[in-house]
């Protein structure tokens, strides 16, 4: 297919501005392969779903026997894949997380976490972080601050946005390089003020990655809690890129020492296939079924998907996948350290496990942003044989967000830090 990209041209609504320049025929473990054979390591795993690996051995074993089961049925029956992977899933929580339902992407589960908050607190609003992205859908793009908010008219009401912890630039220009909560504080009062009294849920990602990799601390996350108990609001967190092991624990609130009121997963726990979940407690659970809660959707409840995620689980444990990212993630740090001394235009490094972001500047000093050679530095990238993916971060700039799938072996590590480092030298000449 010589001409795939006017056929693409042709056919296919831009839905991400622009397409890739290359036409990816397979995929496995840490590598996508071009058409032509070229070996492209992945350091974004996928579109930072695919976890364990692209086509992970046992991924695909559980994807075949799948078919030979149920693929799809009526939403309201269930198949023993769902059941066990609800059971597996809820035993592997702590109490409080008590409930799930199975559903598609990280935009749905995040929808039916808002509409469980507001149907059982009886209120409307819903607090959100500057830089979010928590889903498309309607709900869910309405709680996201990201850059896809202009053009599409007025979002749902109700929606209030707070400061994220971006100490590297601090939102409230107080602090530099480390966030003393001094955000969270003065955001929470500007909220309180425009608040009508409604509150249902503040909705936050452990590391807002579509922001720039910016991490909740232990120590901001504990007063977020407690901010969110005194309003009556509960606290949903999305862990679409953080839960299955990627940031060193099964998943991230492991590390906080307060379990949310709303867990969300999606991308990791289908591991490239479409399934996610929203999971509460039985108290919540049991207040929305009695006012009449329901979701219907045509893809609820799946069993193909559900074999999908067991294997899912049944990797992370087996494998220690958490230990894993927490070891290879210090590791690849480092080594983005030691190219940040190397080169000038990378202002900061920052995340944990194997989710890191590398900012790119023009000046340390002033850290003033540049975007155009951070696109500059992934499409040389590209051409050497490494993906990364880097985000635009509004009103700031470039921020490389760097996930390879926790397989990743060291070799393939150095590999791609040796392509890095090829690209900004030959971008920075």
């Amino acid at each position: 297919m010589d001409n795939w990209k006017e056929i693409a041209q042709e056919v296919l609504i831009r839905y991400c501005g622009s397409f890739s320049p290359i036409l990816v025929e397979r995929a496995e473990g840490a590598y996508i392969y071009t058409k032509e054979g070229k070996a492209i390591l992945d350091f974004t795993s996928g579109q930072m779903c695919s976890v364990f690996g692209h086509n992970h051995p046992d991924m695909v074993a559980a994807l075949r026997a799948g078919t030979d089961q149920a693929i799809h049925l009526l939403s309201s029956m269930l198949s023993p894949a769902v059941v066990k992977l609800g059971r597996q899933l809820i035993e592997l929580l702590p109490e409080g997380l008590d409930q799930c339902v199975f559903l598609n992407t990280g935009s749905e589960s995040n929808e039916l976490a808002i509409r469980m908050a507001k149907l059982h607190t009886g209120g409307f609003e819903v607090i959100g972080f500057a830089g979010s992205w928590h889903g498309m859908t309607a709900g869910a793009q309405a709680s996201t601050y990201s850059l896809t908010r202009r053009g599409y008219g007025p979002s749902i009401p109700g929606n209030l946005m707070l400061p994220a912890p971006y100490a590297y630039r601090c939102p409230i220009e107080h602090c530099k390089g480390t966030c003393d909560n001094t955000c969270l504080e003065v955001g929470m009062k500007w909220v309180d003020q425009q608040s009508v009294g409604a509150g249902a849920a503040l909705i936050a990602e452990p590391v807002l990655s579509a922001a720039g990799i910016i991490e909740i601390s232990p120590t901001y996350y504990q007063r977020l809690y407690e901010l969110c108990q005194e309003r009556g609001l509960l606290l949903v967190l999305d862990e679409a890129q953080t839960g299955l092991g990627r940031l060193g624990e099964n998943f991230a609130f492991e590390a906080y020492g307060h379990t949310p009121d709303m867990l969300t997963l999606s991308k990791t726990l289908g591991g490239g296939l479409p399934l996610a979940a929203t999971i509460c407690s039985a108290e919540v659970e049991e207040s929305c079924y009695e006012k009449g809660f329901i979701y219907v959707t045509s893809h609820v409840s799946d069993p193909l998907c559900a074999e999908v995620g067991l294997a899912g689980l049944r990797i992370l444990l087996r494998d220690k996948m958490a230990e894993q990212a927490r070891e290879k993630g210090a590791y690849l740090k480092t080594q983005l350290l030691a190219l940040q001394e190397k080169h000038a235009c990378i202002g900061d490094v920052r995340g944990r496990g194997l989710l890191l972001g590398v900012e790119i500047v023009k000046d340390r000093e002033s850290r003033e942003a540049d975007p155009e050679l951070g696109h500059k530095i992934s499409e040389a990238c590209l051409r050497l044989g490494l993906s990364m993916n880097i985000v635009r971060v509004k009103g700031y700039g470039g921020v490389f967000r760097i996930a390879p799938p926790l397989t990743v072996t060291q070799e393939e590590l150095d590999l791609g830090i040796a392509i890095l480092d090829d690209a900004i030298s030959e971008c920075t000449r």
